[in-house]
Order: C-alpha cells, then structure tokens, then sequence
C-alpha cells in the first residue's frame, strides 16, 4: 500500500474547481484548500507505486489550472 499527500499550487481562484474535481478521482481519501506556500493539500493511497504515479502524473497534473504538485510520500 502505497500512501502519500499531494500538495499543489494553482491559478488564483480555482481552488474549490480543482478540489472537486480530485475528490472524484479514485484512490483520493481527501483534498482540503490550504493557506501558505501551497493551495490544495490531497491525500492519497493506492496499492502500487506505479498507480500511484498514474495519479498523480496522469490525473492531477493534467487537471486545468494546477501549475505544480510536490509529493510527500509516507514512509511504512
């Protein structure tokens, strides 16, 4: 099990659009705005690394209006 928290800069603005739209995705637990450096906190388990690469390469990332993501992955 892989388990990790996202977090990602956006277009002023959009934080609730693209908070949405992550909470739909699966393997997403939980996405919160956030005040500070970065404007979305998401948390994530998937059962693999590489679905979890898939996440957030392939899903996140191509979400309109995210500019960055950092990945915070959780040690077991």
């Amino acid at each position: 099990m892989e388990k990790a928290y996202i977090l990602i800069g956006c277009e002023l603005g959009a934080e609730n659009e693209i908070v949405g739209k992550i909470l739909r995705l699966d393997k997403v637990k939980d996405a919160r705005v956030v005040y500070g450096d970065y404007d979305i906190v998401v948390e994530a388990e998937t059962d693999t690394e590489s679905q979890m690469d898939n996440l957030i390469t392939k899903k996140i990332r191509k979400i309109g209006k995210v500019r960055s993501t950092m990945t915070l992955g959780v040690v077991n």
